[in-house]
Order: structure tokens, then C-alpha cells, then sequence
């Protein structure tokens, strides 16, 4: 697993906890809809490229607790499907990484799509909150990569 990999799989266990927390966990917007998994995926990846972007990566979060879980003696599922969607905007993350050479950390952008074992039919789709640090300029350059992730999550779950 690369770095790029591992990273995504510890933020998403990090937040795979709320998945019932809805819009009130701290640093994380949490949405949900009901559906089928595989359509809402595919909504917001039908988001992301109508902004111009490429899926770069998707996690199988799930499959991968599912397959590690019994590797180490835990078989309680967790998910009935978990993935982690990760795209970057040219545009947006230049703008944000010469407002502030530090936003690096901020690229790529994931979306979190995930249903649970309980209740399969209401998918969530979630991402982390930016930090907003640094100039002005650096705060405006990372709003418009909030605002893009609002989007691109507000019509997937519409």
C-alpha cells in the first residue's frame, strides 16, 4: 500500500466512527440519502468529472477492514460497502498551494462514500473539513475547495 493509500485508510477509520454523527462531527461534513450504494457512487463521481476533474484513486475501505478484520481475528462487518473517492482540481489546488505552500497537505480531495451493515440503504457521503490557516488569500483559495466539495456532495445526495 503507498503512502497516498495509507493515509486515506487511517483519515477514513478516523472518521468511519461518526457515520451516524451526521453534519455534527467536528472537521468532517457528514451527508446521507437513501439508495442504493453503487448509484450514489457513481453520482458523485458523475460531480466530480462534470467539474473538468479525473477520479485519480479509489480506496476499497471496506473490503480491505473486511479482509484485514479476519486476518487479525475480527470478523464483526463494519460497512456493507466503503470507499474513499479521491480527485484533485488543477485550478483550485494551484491557487490554494501559491496562496500558502503548506495547503499541500489538503491535496488530493476525498469524498467518503459508505453504507452500513445495519441499514444498507441509506449511503452517507462525507468529506473533511480544510483547516483554514494562513493569508487572506490562502483562506480564499481554500473556501472555493470547500465550496466544491459541497457541491459535488450536495447533488450526489439530492
Amino acid at each position: 500500500m503507498n503512502a497516498r493509500s495509507l493515509a486515506s485508510v487511517l483519515w477514513f477509520a478516523l472518521m468511519a466512527g461518526a457515520g451516524d454523527a451526521g453534519a455534527q462531527t467536528p472537521g468532517v461534513a457528514i451527508h446521507s440519502v437513501k439508495g442504493s450504494f453503487e448509484d450514489v457512487k457513481e453520482r458523485v463521481v458523475m460531480a466530480i468529472e462534470a467539474r473538468g476533474m479525473v477520479l485519480n484513486y479509489t480506496a476499497k475501505i471496506g473490503d480491505m477492514l473486511e479482509r484485514t478484520g479476519r486476518d487479525i481475528g475480527r470478523d464483526r462487518p463494519i460497512y456493507a460497502k466503503a470507499e474513499l473517492l479521491e480527485f484533485c482540481s488543477a485550478k483550485l489546488s494551484r491557487d490554494a498551494m501559491e496562496a500558502d505552500a503548506r495547503n499541500i497537505v489538503f491535496c488530493p480531495y476525498a469524498i467518503a462514500v459508505y453504507s452500513m451493515q445495519r441499514d444498507s440503504k441509506q449511503v452517507y457521503v462525507s468529506y473533511r473539513k480544510l483547516g483554514m490557516l494562513g493569508s487572506e488569500r490562502s483562506l480564499k483559495a481554500l473556501r472555493a475547495v470547500d465550496r466544491m466539495l459541497q457541491e459535488i456532495v450536495r447533488e450526489a445526495t439530492q
